[in-house]
């Protein structure tokens, strides 16, 4: 079972790494036009463009390294105590980034429609699924 849960959250999170890495390296994929990708995927008010390259850069492999290490999480001989606790960092982050998706506060910091609307649909929903893997996953490494 906990091969199931890491595979998923390594599609996951892969399929994230993917996007940021090709924003990284200019591209606009799957919207054609920055601005409109800007506003969907960053959601501040006003914003025009996109992140600096670098930004994304980081983001993607950031996510990879994420997605790797929910891969490690289901194998109970690999990384000892660290790898347990960076998997319950890793939970806390996922769940507070969902939860916070929720908030009036960040409504109110990323007012841009299209943002929203993804943010409520897509982003807050997969972290929250992204930190209960974690959190099952460190559960089932436990027992």
């Amino acid at each position: 079972m906990n091969m199931f849960i890491a595979s998923f959250m390594f599609i996951g999170l892969f399929a994230v790494s993917m996007a940021h890495f090709l924003w990284a390296l200019g591209r606009t994929w799957p919207i054609r036009d920055e601005k409109l990708l800007a506003q969907t995927v960053v959601g501040t008010a006003g914003v025009q463009h996109m992140p600096p390259r670098w930004a994304s850069l980081g983001v993607a492999i950031a996510t990879l390294a994420a997605g790797i290490l929910a891969l490690a999480l289901a194998d109970h001989d690999s990384g000892g105590a660290w790898l347990t606790i960076t998997g319950c960092g890793l939970a806390l982050l996922f769940l507070a980034r969902g939860l916070v998706g929720y908030t009036g506060w960040w409504a109110a910091q990323t007012p841009e429609p299209n943002f929203r609307l993804n943010d409520r649909r897509v982003y807050s929903p997969l972290c929250l699924l992204l930190g209960l893997g974690y959190i099952a996953l460190v559960v089932i490494r436990l027992s």
